[in-house]
């Protein structure tokens, strides 16, 4: 049995270790990002995510060092047969790390652990609250999903083609790590954490004016999906926010202006 010294020692290295780990975490980042990035991972964004072509030469090398961060500390799960090489890891971290290119050293994805990866659209099947109080079984064809704790969930034919049609406004990469930032300070809601009081309160009263408009005059760019939920609007006006930045900013251009704030970067000037 330990006595009370060697309990409090205990608690003491604990909190100290608890104190000392961002640090820790912060400079085996900066190692990753300062090394090398392979000239075969080069090749394969040049094939494979056409979209890197078009940032700036400081974002692009930006978006290598977090690409080279999210391979190293996450986990890549093949399913159903589905290989996970070098093209897979990377074209999947460079859609997810455009999310974070507004910040040099950003935390990447820090709640997240593992990445699965199917060949195609998966299926999950979800318990729906019928109206009477009925309970039914409810099966889903999905081409991504994420989840609060610690993993995404992705269609490698539709991460595939989401990147090889960079201007389309549908990415299912930017979507579903769209709702990992929301849900990094607890449940989607499209509220993505803001620092201060009254950043919280304009983004509220900008995307909550724009959802119910979306329920009154439908917008073909948005869509009616965005219109389901707050959570989806956050991350379908993601997707047009790096993929339609001019059309995005033309119909809702203070919610644009939010999502330039929330990422700290303005797509428009990368066309």
């Amino acid at each position: 049995m330990l006595s009370l010294g060697a309990l409090l020692l205990l608690g003491l290295v604990f909190s100290a270790a608890l104190l000392l780990q961002p640090r820790w975490v912060a400079r085996r980042q900066a190692r990753l990002r300062a090394q090398p990035f392979p000239a075969a991972w080069r090749r394969i964004l040049r094939r494979r995510v056409p979209a890197v072509a078009r940032l700036p030469y400081p974002l692009r090398r930006r978006l290598e060092g977090h690409i080279q961060v999210f391979v190293a500390e996450k986990a890549f799960v093949g399913c159903q047969g589905q290989p996970v090489d070098d093209e897979v890891r990377v074209s999947i971290a460079a859609q997810a790390c455009l999310l974070l290119l507004g910040e040099a050293q950003a935390p990447c994805f820090p709640t997240l652990q593992r990445v699965l990866v199917y060949p195609g659209a998966f299926v999950v099947d979800r318990v729906r609250a019928a109206p009477g109080g009925v309970v039914q079984d409810q099966r889903q064809v999905l081409a991504g999903e994420s989840w609060q704790q610690g993993q995404v969930i992705l269609s490698w034919a539709d991460v595939r083609d989401g990147a090889a049609l960079p201007d389309d406004g549908r990415n299912v990469v930017l979507h579903e790590f769209a709702h990992q930032i929301d849900q990094h300070h607890g449940s989607a809601d499209g509220r993505p954490w803001r620092p201060g009081a009254a950043a919280r309160r304009r983004w509220d009263a900008v995307m909550g004016g724009l959802f119910a408009r979306l329920q009154v005059q439908p917008s073909a760019l948005i869509g009616s999906y965005a219109a389901s939920d707050m959570a989806e609007l956050f991350a379908v006006l993601t997707e047009l926010f790096f993929e339609q930045p001019q059309a995005l900013a033309d119909e809702a251009p203070a919610a644009y202006r939010e999502l330039a704030d929330l990422y700290q970067v303005d797509p428009r000037a990368w066309r």
